[in-house]
């Protein structure tokens, strides 16, 4: 692969992962939640799970679902059932009553533990079959097939997950800026609304997905 492949490659992704999605929305959503240093286990399950997919698309698991319908099937529509209790789920919580402010600023949920948190990220990151196909027909565009793949697709991968990382830090950190101005009680229940809708809104353009 040619330096400056890579480079295209690094400018497509980092505007890509930049882009709002499931996982930024679920760590945008935990930094609000639980505060930015809580929320770092939230990161490392999206970004565990964007890893497992991108390696399994490589090992040719995007294959097996192109020839196999009814497997791509239930794992769409998993991800729909996912993203949609997600949303809802952000709904209810926006009609419960708002715990008091203190000092100005939203406070904590109840904790978490780090375990169940990282569970939660891991999840929305696997619950979108779409990112499989996406790999398959995007590293290969950037692979030398008269060079070594394997170390070609090792450099995608981690020049990929660093982009995403990278991304994860800024949603965080805007989530927790954004926790004086969601001490309003009708600011947060507001801004939990548009986090529940904008999850209803990836569940319905999942169920509609179909690969060509």
């Amino acid at each position: 692969m040619a330096l400056q492949t890579w480079w295209w490659f690094l400018a497509t992704v980092f505007v890509l992962c930049g882009t709002p999605g499931p996982n930024m929305l679920h760590i945008l959503g935990r930094s609000v939640g639980l505060g930015f240093r809580r929320s770092v286990p939230a990161m490392a399950g999206c970004l565990l799970a964007m890893l497992l997919v991108l390696a399994a698309s490589a090992a040719g698991l995007s294959a097996l679902l192109r020839s196999s319908p009814m497997l791509f099937e239930v794992l769409r529509y998993l991800g729909v059932a996912y993203l949609a209790w997600l949303g809802i789920k952000a709904w209810r919580d926006s009609c419960r009553p708002a715990p008091a402010a203190s000092a100005g600023e939203l406070p904590l949920e109840p904790v978490h533990g780090a375990g169940a948190v990282f569970r939660g990220g891991l999840l929305v990151g696997l619950s979108n079959p779409k990112l499989l196909l996406f790999a398959a027909a995007f590293l290969p565009q950037f692979v030398d097939p008269t060079r070594a793949q394997g170390l070609q697709y090792t450099v995608l991968v981690a020049t990929f997950a660093s982009c995403e990382l990278f991304w994860y830090v800024m949603y965080a950190a805007g989530g927790h800026s954004l926790r004086r101005w969601l001490a309003k009680p009708f600011a947060q229940r507001w801004f939990e609304r548009l986090v529940g809708s904008v999850f209803l809104a990836f569940a319905v353009a999942l169920l509609r997905f179909r690969p060509r």
